[in-house]
């Protein structure tokens, strides 16, 4: 079946919109207290730091321009922001699933995309397989969504901060690395889990020296930042273990 088309189960799970009166100093937004956060973008050392209200504008706008129903599925510094980071950003990047797949409904969508980047000055990146964008698969990643908010007849929702965390493995730069120390802090990830996920996705990806890549960098990544997130008493080894064993790694142990 194409990507996008047919009916999706609605996930239920707790919504990351929630919030008391004040700034969040996590995400670096203005909450109104009724889940409404301030529109100001938020400006720090290094630029301008996206928000939870810029968000939900941009989608109010694609909401009320397109009528169909669809489900946007947010990853990167969108997605980063909803849990927690606050790394300086003003792009949005998703995957679009239409409930009703048709060459003039996807039309549509971009039109109601681009008069949103014309009004918010917020660009976008958007495709049906967000899969696609790296070397490293996401494999179940449309599974693996938290429901943030509805737009109209838009539903959208989050991904997974353990497989949003692939491209910025994948990476590996330095904003992604602070990315995902905050976003895994925030969202109190299992060092297990994530350690299960990237093995998963370097055991199904196509061969290429991006795996050899992504294999160090996920070892250099519990070695280096693994006690600043899970405490002084995280053993490294033990999962980098779990991530061999997730991976199909052969070990001279094992």
């Amino acid at each position: 079946m194409r990507p996008g088309t047919g009916s999706w189960p609605e996930e239920a799970a707790p919504s990351f919109a929630q919030g008391e009166q004040g700034l969040d100093r996590a995400t670096g937004t203005l909450s109104c207290g009724n889940g409404q956060e301030s529109h100001r973008a938020i400006t720090g050392e290094s630029g301008t730091i996206m928000t939870k209200g810029q968000i939900g504008q941009f989608f109010t706008i694609v909401g009320a321009e397109f009528h169909k129903s669809a489900r946007i599925i947010l990853t990167g510094a969108a997605a980063g922001t909803i849990m927690g980071s606050t790394r300086p950003s003003l792009d949005i990047d998703f995957g679009i699933e239409l409930r009703k797949f048709s060459r003039e409904n996807w039309q549509k969508l971009e039109s109601a995309i681009q008069k949103a980047i014309e009004k918010t000055g917020i660009q976008a990146n958007y495709a049906e397989d967000i899969d696609r964008w790296g070397m490293i698969t996401l494999h179940d990643y449309r599974r693996r969504v938290t429901l943030y908010k509805k737009y109209g007849k838009l539903s959208i929702y989050v991904l997974d901060p353990a497989y949003w965390s692939i491209g910025k493995m994948t990476r590996f730069l330095d904003p992604d690395i602070q990315d995902m120390l905050l976003v895994f802090r925030k969202q109190k990830v299992p060092p297990g889990r994530l350690a299960r996920v990237w093995g998963n996705a370097l055991r199904e990806s196509p061969r290429s020296i991006f795996l050899t890549r992504f294999r160090s960098q996920v070892e250099a990544f519990y070695l280096t930042y693994g006690k600043k997130i899970w405490g002084k008493d995280f053993d490294p080894s033990r999962s980098i273990g779990q991530f061999y064993s997730a991976s199909g790694i052969e070990t001279e142990n094992g």
